[in-house]
């Protein structure tokens, strides 16, 4: 698929079929996501496959009850890594290109998501604390963003855009 039509067939999905990924397609999007910018080249992020169901319950509670966590087959979880984007760029590095490293390849891996015929919703709401408790992970590991990707029940619409006059302006 041209990555045009990877862009301009990606929607956010919220209905999942129960049928669990393929582990080819789980190993494409881990790939993407290894092929993705980071300041420095640091990667500065950390990615939590999550495919138990008991773990994806948790995540619901920890997402204020978005129940599609739980119905999607797997919750990637992207995580920065402060510190280690700190220890070369200072305060943006641990304020600022950690985050953008974690986003950027949340990015990358909805769009290998859509490359693959599957849906995917980003999830930003969410508390920090209790994701890192379901995650197990070190209070140093920040959670961002996570992105539930599964075989699609639904087909949602395009949402509208802002006119590209509205969002550029050329200096």
């Amino acid at each position: 698929m041209e990555l045009i039509d990877v862009i301009e067939k990606r929607v956010s999905v919220r209905k999942y079929s129960d049928s669990p990924l393929r582990e080819e397609m789980i190993d494409h999007i881990l790939k993407v996501i290894q092929r993705a910018p980071s300041a420095g080249n640091l990667q500065a992020y950390q990615v939590y496959t999550v495919r138990d169901q008991l773990s994806r319950k948790k995540l619901v509670s920890a997402a204020g009850g978005q129940e599609f966590i739980a119905e999607a087959p797997v919750t990637f979880v992207f995580c920065a890594i402060p510190e280690l984007s700190g220890i070369k760029y200072g305060e943006r590095g641990r304020n600022l290109y950690s985050i953008q490293d974690a986003t950027i390849a949340c990015t990358f891996a909805m769009l290998a998501a859509v490359d693959n015929g599957l849906g995917s919703v980003w999830v930003g709401a969410f508390d920090v604390q209790a994701v890192q408790n379901v995650l197990g992970c070190r209070k140093d590991i920040v959670p961002i963003a996570m992105l539930s990707v599964g075989i699609s029940r639904e087909t949602p619409g395009q949402s509208s855009r802002r006119k590209i006059e509205e969002i550029n302006k050329f200096v």
